[in-house]
Formats: structure tokens, sequence, C-alpha cells
């Protein structure tokens, strides 16, 4: 009399984990949910974010000078002490956090561009076109990329157009830009190599869909899940690279702030006054960490392997 029960049951968990295979992106969300890492990332980040936002209602300057309070240590009145120059460091981390997080969103915006359009075409029509392009690809990692970065800094800050200003955002994002887009196009070229033989494809090509529409609305929302994630990743990357080249001279100038030449300018006082370097570089390292604890959680949660484990249970 007992048996029908657990065969009801297990009847409705079935109907369940067919509801969730039937709706990809909700579960890709639930997983995404579940991730502890992922939650704690999107936590630190969105503080963080917040905070930069904050900065702008500080009641000090991020460029004045005050010498009276020059290296006063961390207090009620400055939490994050002060720099050489008397300049508040908490107000200057945060407008610093805007720079750095806006390079890094630009050399995302930069990379996908570039990136996904190099790999998409190389993977979609194959033959000589994919091999020159995948040839130009690992062309470009083969460079050093410090020292190009470095190179290319300083000759667009010499460039005479608006947009490539000595010390313009545009100007850094466009140099981390031209040597990140590589990893995008190797990706994508790899999923577009695998999707462009899938039944749907050949049914839509059959039906006589142009290859742009074949590539917009079928092959690239399937390729969405791995673009996603290393956007992410290249977030971090960006962060880090922005901050190495201000913090070697060729990135944002002073007296504009940015994380990179904030720890820069602690050089020389690091002994004697730790907090100039301490509360930048702890900056850098929680958007870092939290970054790529995002990435970490959308890449379990778009792993197609669970998906299919789940529909060989059904």
């Amino acid at each position: 009399m007992d048996r029908p029960i657990p065969q009801k049951k297990n009847v409705l968990d079935r109907a369940n984990e067919l509801e969730e295979v039937s709706h990809p992106s909700s579960k890709i969300m639930h997983r995404f949910l579940r991730h502890p890492g992922a939650m704690a990332g999107t936590i630190i980040l969105a503080l963080l974010v917040l905070a930069i936002l904050l900065g702008s209602f500080s009641p000090y300057s991020s460029v004045n000078s005050n010498v009276l309070e020059r290296l006063q240590p961390p207090s009620w009145k400055h939490p994050m002490g002060t720099d050489a120059l008397g300049r508040d460091l908490l107000t200057r981390i945060l407008y610093g956090g805007r720079i750095s997080l806006a390079v890094g969103l630009m050399v995302v915006a930069i990379t996908i561009v570039v990136g996904v359009t190099a790999g998409a075409v190389a993977g979609y029509s194959g033959g000589w076109l994919d091999n020159l392009l995948m040839r130009i690809t690992d062309a470009a990692l083969t460079l050093p990329s410090l020292l190009v970065l470095i190179l290319l800094s300083a000759i667009l800050r010499q460039v005479e157009l608006p947009i490539f200003e000595r010390n313009s955002v545009v100007t850094i994002a466009v140099v981390i830009g031209m040597l990140s887009w590589m990893t995008f196009a190797r990706l994508v070229r790899a999923a577009f190599l695998t999707l462009r033989e899938m039944d749907y494809v050949t049914a839509s090509r059959s039906l006589g869909a142009s290859h742009l529409r074949i590539i917009v609305n079928h092959i690239l929302p399937n390729a969405i899940g791995p673009i996603i994630v290393e956007s992410t990743l290249q977030l971090g990357y960006a962060i880090i690279e922005e901050s190495g080249l201000s913090f070697l001279g060729f990135g944002i100038q002073q007296p504009t702030p940015s994380w990179g030449n904030l720890l820069s300018n602690a050089q020389e006082n690091f002994v004697r006054y730790p907090w100039l370097a301490i509360f930048p570089g702890l900056m850098i390292f929680l958007a870092i960490i939290s970054v790529n604890y995002i990435g970490d959680g959308l890449r379990d949660a778009f792993d197609p392997y669970k998906f299919m484990g789940k529909v060989g249970e059904v």
C-alpha cells in the first residue's frame, strides 16, 4: 500500500527536472545564486561600486592639497589618512576607483567588439580566412604584453588627437584593449566551430537564411555563456593592467587619482606611512577577487554538462 507514494513523488521530481531543463535561463540564475563565492563577490563588488558613486558627497577635494594636514594617520576626520600633499586618501581612492572601473569596462567593451567579431568570422567561415585571423591572433599573443603596453601608451599619448589626450581614460583603455582581445577571439572561434555544425544551423541554411542572420540569431546566442564569463574575468585583468601602467607612470597621471598611481606615490613613504599603500592595494585586491568569484560562479552556472546530466536523468 505504501508503494504508490514514492512513485508519485518520483513523477513530480521528474516533472520539475523537465521544467528546469526546458527553462535553462532560470536554472542558470538559480545555480548562480546558490554559488557562495559568486554571491560573496557580487556583494563585495556592489558595495565597492556604491561607495565609489557616493564619493561625490565627500567634503574633501580629490585634487586640492592641504599641506597643514599632510601625512596624517587614519582618524575619524580622515578614515584612511592623508597623502604627502594633505589630500584625503579615502576621497582619492573613491575617485580613483571610478577611473579604474571605467577603464576596465571600456576594455571589456573593446575586447568584446574586436574579439567576438574576429572569432565569429573565423569560426563560421573556416578555410583561409580562419587561418589568416588565427595567425594574426597567435602573433598578437606572442607579444610581450607589458612592454608593448608601455610602448603603445607612450606613443598614443603623443598623438595630436582630442580622443587620445595625455591623461585620457580612453587612451589607456584603447592601449589595454588592443592587447586583450585575443582570448575572446579564440574562445568564440572554438564555440562557432562546434555550433555551426548543429542541425538547426543546417536547417536555417537550407531555408535560405543569410550568413549574418544565422550568426546573429542562431549561433551567437548559444555562445553567449562563455562570452559573459570571459567578460567578467577580463574586467579583473583590465583593472590589474591599468593599475600596473599607472604604477609605472605610463597610465593615468597626477593629479587625477587612480588606484595604480596612488600605489606608485606610496613607494617613497611606505615604511613610515604604510596606509598610503595598504588602502589602495586593498581596493585593488577586493575588486579583483570579487570579479573573479563572480566569473567562477557564472562559469559553473553556464556549464552545459550539468544540463546534459539533468537530461540524462529524465
